[in-house]
């Protein structure tokens, strides 16, 4: 099947070198750009992308108020793309707030060409980009710094079994699916539903939240080793 991604971003020669590498690949079609948020939502209604690349600081509309238009659309918008988010800087309010908001992951603008194309591949998948560790301390730096107001996340913790518990802490401390199951000796297809089961009892769509609901809920803490 073919990915269909839409790219946002102030710059004509980033929206025209990512185009040119992501339309080279076979599984891969670009279908449109933008070159702001306001004009990225316009584009991704009318295109229907799989996938859209949205820049962060943006004139017109900045890139976290178009996420949240396109995570969270008004009622009667039935399409929902993923948001992979783009940044210069690997600590920024926005990406935080766009994870928090429902986007996939986020990329560095100097990221080598493979790891753009593999991480539209990933977020295509239904998977959060959440493998660089710069994620990670992210997530930790703007939960330390500035705690987003909750809803007693850690009574909801209560509806996990110990085993989940267990689950999701790892998620949070950066593992892999594969690094997840050697931890605990489980197979892989246990932990993937296992996964499954935490993010559907906690109302969260991906891991990216997960990692987010589980710092918030105080499961673990900014400075934690993996």
């Amino acid at each position: 099947m073919t990915i269909r991604v839409i790219i946002v971003d102030d710059q004509a020669m980033v929206r025209a070198g990512f185009a040119a590498l992501l339309s080279a690949q076979a599984d891969i079609d670009v279908v449109g750009e933008a070159p702001d948020g306001r004009r990225g939502i316009e584009v991704a209604r009318a295109a229907h992308p799989d996938v859209v690349l949205m820049d962060v600081r943006m004139p017109e509309m900045d890139g976290l108020t178009a996420a949240r238009a396109l995570l969270e659309p008004a009622p009667g918008v039935v399409h929902r793309p993923k948001v992979l988010m783009l940044t210069t800087f690997d600590i920024d309010d926005y990406v935080y707030e766009a994870l928090r908001a429902g986007a996939s992951g986020f990329l560095l603008k100097d990221a080598p060409p493979a790891d753009l194309i593999a991480a539209v591949r990933v977020v295509a998948s239904g998977e959060a980009l959440l493998a660089p560790s710069v994620t990670r301390r992210l997530i930790a730096d703007f939960v330390q710094r500035r705690p987003a107001p909750r809803k007693d996340p850690a009574l909801r913790l209560n509806g996990l079994t110990p085993r989940e518990t267990e689950v999701l802490e790892l998620i949070a401390r950066g593992l892999s699916n594969q690094e997840i199951a050697g931890h605990l000796v489980l197979a892989e297809q246990t932990v993937k539903t296992h996964i499954g089961r935490v993010l559907g009892k906690l109302d969260l769509r991906d891991r990216a939240q997960a990692v987010i609901f589980a710092y918030e809920a105080g499961l673990v803490r900014p400075g934690d080793g993996a």
